[in-house]
């Protein structure tokens, strides 16, 4: 009788002992997963995580006070790219990475974020946030390499009037151009056809959303290409003067 409870005293010693050496495992398997946890999600065109990331940090974007916090969003959803150089996105304060992009003006990264430019998406897979949320995520991203304008309210009126400055340089910038000649060599074998989704000339529901988006938005995007457009159309010999002149003459049908 003795000899049997010592054996189960035995058996109920081992028995707990296991438990408890699962639970620690348990909770070192935890614990590497949690160490080993992504800082966030790439995101490619044509993804959405962006707004699943946004959703689950709980993270409109905006503090309590009302203002931008442009850095909680770049966090949210740029830094997965921007913190780590994937899909060839320049990663912050790389100033050589930058170089060449600062040199084409906030106003064009600005643009490039909103619409998604190469393999990053428009609004970085967030279609929820407001383009001055973009903005503010944007003026996070390059203050480590470029002076940043400041971040105003009522920025409606000054993006009106800068609008405004640009338009009346790219005029002077275009004078003399022949802009019908160029999009009839270069411009009408998509845009005359509709071909890879090219939105045709004179089409003015094709043009609306776009034409939205402003002129220098669209000079952007021939000059450097967008989605299927090839930059310059497909002619690097074209100066950016000769293909606003180009953008002028396409968008004069639906203006």
């Amino acid at each position: 009788m003795k000899s049997s409870k010592l054996i189960m005293g035995c058996l109920a010693t081992l028995g707990l002992s296991a438990g408890m050496a699962v639970a620690q495992d348990d909770a070192a398997h935890d614990a590497i997963a949690e160490r080993l946890k992504p800082v966030g999600e790439l995101c490619l065109q044509g993804e959405d995580c962006g707004t699943a990331m946004a959703a689950a940090s709980g993270d409109s974007g905006a503090s309590s006070g009302g203002a931008i916090d442009g850095a909680g969003i770049y966090n949210n959803v740029c830094m997965a790219c921007h913190e780590t150089g994937a899909a060839g996105a320049p990663v912050r304060g790389d100033e050589a990475a930058w170089s060449e992009r600062t040199g084409k003006g906030f106003e064009t990264l600005v643009s490039h974020a909103i619409n998604g430019f190469n393999a990053m998406p428009a609004k970085g897979g967030n279609p929820s946030l407001s383009d001055a949320e973009v903005e503010a995520a944007v003026a996070h991203l390059v203050e480590p390499v470029m002076d940043v304008p400041a971040q105003e309210s009522g920025g409606d009126t000054a993006s009106a009037s800068a609008e405004g400055e640009a338009s009346a340089g790219a005029e002077a910038a275009t004078a003399g151009i022949d802009g019908e000649a160029i999009y009839n060599s270069v411009c009408m074998a998509c845009h005359d056809t509709g071909a890879a989704g090219a939105p045709m000339k004179g089409d003015a529901e094709a043009w609306a959303a776009r034409l939205e988006k402003g002129t220098e938005t669209l000079y952007d995007h021939a000059i450097n290409g967008f989605n299927a457009m090839p930059a310059k159309g497909g002619n690097p010999s074209l100066s950016d003067a000769e293909v606003q002149a180009a953008v002028d003459h396409l968008i004069g049908s639906v203006q």
